[in-house]
């Protein structure tokens, strides 16, 4: 996959040093903790993307009158939706089960730093940022696990996921810069930048979760 340089209008990211602009890079120990519970690890990677083809819905219900959003996470609902039924296909063919949905503290983590008594764009804004930083940390993620498990047919299951994640990252920026002054996003892209470090910094290391 072609590191990520630049995000559309905003400012260029260290390309080696912090991918995709997140801050704090993942702990190297995490990979490892995933390799010794994949069932768990597969377990919520198949609810990451079941929530990830439903918050795209919401998203097309809660805004339906933004006609590029609707056209253009559309497809990303069946596209989310065909990765949970990979990711179970493959739990399936290893005798695993699918185990039930986890809280995820990541996320809920992310709310917290959703702007309260804002106006109706910056709540706007400020979910398709919390998208944006979800589907980069995962592709951070699925990039540790595409280089770091031990078994092969996982290690290139997960880089089909990296180069996926990337593009979905790729297109909720994209679409912040359609709707919302690009000044605007880069600013608060920077802030969601900061505090998703401080919430991976703080976060136990555990290879149960993707996040």
């Amino acid at each position: 996959m072609q590191e990520l340089g630049y995000l559309r209008g905003m400012e260029p990211i260290q390309e080696q040093k912090n991918i995709l602009g997140l801050h704090l890079p993942t702990d190297p120990r995490w990979a490892d903790l995933a390799g010794i519970s994949l069932e768990d690890i597969l377990t919520d990677h198949a609810w990451c993307e079941q929530k990830a083809a439903t918050s795209c819905i919401s998203l097309i219900h809660r805004y339906a009158e933004k006609e590029k959003l609707v056209s253009e996470l559309s497809p990303l609902v069946t596209e989310e939706w065909g990765h949970f039924r990979l990711v179970l296909a493959e739990l399936t063919k290893r005798g695993l089960k699918l185990g039930r949905q986890r809280k995820d503290i990541y996320v809920n983590k992310l709310m917290e730093f959703e702007k309260k008594g804002a106006s109706e764009e910056e709540r706007f804004l400020d979910r398709l940022l919390i998208f944006a930083l979800i589907e980069a940390r995962s592709c951070e993620r699925f990039k540790r696990l595409s280089e770091g498990l031990d078994d092969e047919y996982l290690r290139n299951f997960y880089r089909r996921f990296m180069e996926s994640e990337a593009g979905h990252y790729h297109l909720f920026i994209a679409l912040a810069d359609t709707y919302v002054a690009k000044d605007k996003v880069r600013a608060r892209w920077k802030e969601w930048l900061q505090y998703e470090a401080g919430v991976i910094q703080e976060m136990e290391v555990r290879g149960d979760r993707i996040h």
